[in-house]
């Protein structure tokens, strides 16, 4: 079980599969550098970026699902004690933001489609909406999608939500490039939440 997070009442926290762009979104947010690999599964450990005056903290929690070169066992580990950190700070997590790779989520997810099997995507966006946290999917890598609206409507079909993507822009799907620093999409979303939940002292993060 992860450990290390700060004795804070507010929190933000990135989740998503590994090699999606996390550590590079969390940079993007902080300002700060974090571990980011060129390969699969470099974060173990949660990353955790912390205001003490503001009693707040943003968490990037490490990647989940298939890692070339990692053992079965290490990551059904990982995704356990993400799913473990999730439980215990839900009343904390003011909003959870799941990344995914917006080139390769719909295909990713069809393939992972079964009658014994849920997409861990999917898994994890129901995850948090059962636990009540407002959830926000941050669609990284946007620059790499030639259709674009036509994959945000399958994305919001594979995940439950009914297309058009633009109705549910705004609060829960934020196309990004976190690469080049196009967030805005993903702030406004997340200053959403925050409003709703009347933190708008958190806006100057976002």
């Amino acid at each position: 079980m992860f450990d290390t997070r700060p004795d804070r009442d507010s929190e933000v926290v990135l989740v998503g599969r590994s090699n999606v762009g996390k550590s590079t979104l969390m940079r993007e947010l902080t300002g700060k550098s974090f571990d980011t690999g060129g390969k699969p599964g470099v974060t173990r450990k949660p990353n955790h970026y912390d205001w003490v005056s503001e009693d707040f903290v943003i968490t990037d929690l490490p990647g989940f699902g298939f890692m070339s070169g990692v053992p079965d066992d290490v990551r059904e580990r990982i995704k356990t004690d993400v799913v473990r950190y999730v439980e215990a700070n839900a009343e904390k997590i003011l909003v959870g933001v799941l990344v995914v790779d917006g080139k390769a989520v719909v295909d990713i997810i069809d393939r992972h489609s079964g009658p014994d099997e849920i997409p861990h995507d999917v898994e994890m966006f129901g995850f948090l909406q059962e636990l009540g946290i407002p959830t926000v999917v941050a669609v990284n890598k946007m620059d790499k999608v030639p259709d674009r609206d036509e994959r945000l409507n399958e994305l919001c079909d594979r995940l439950g939500l009914y297309p058009p993507w633009k109705q549910w822009a705004g609060e829960t799907i934020a196309p990004i490039v976190a690469k080049k620093g196009r967030i805005g999409p993903l702030n406004d979303a997340v200053r959403h939440h925050l409003h709703e939940a009347k933190r708008d002292d958190l806006f100057k993060f976002f």
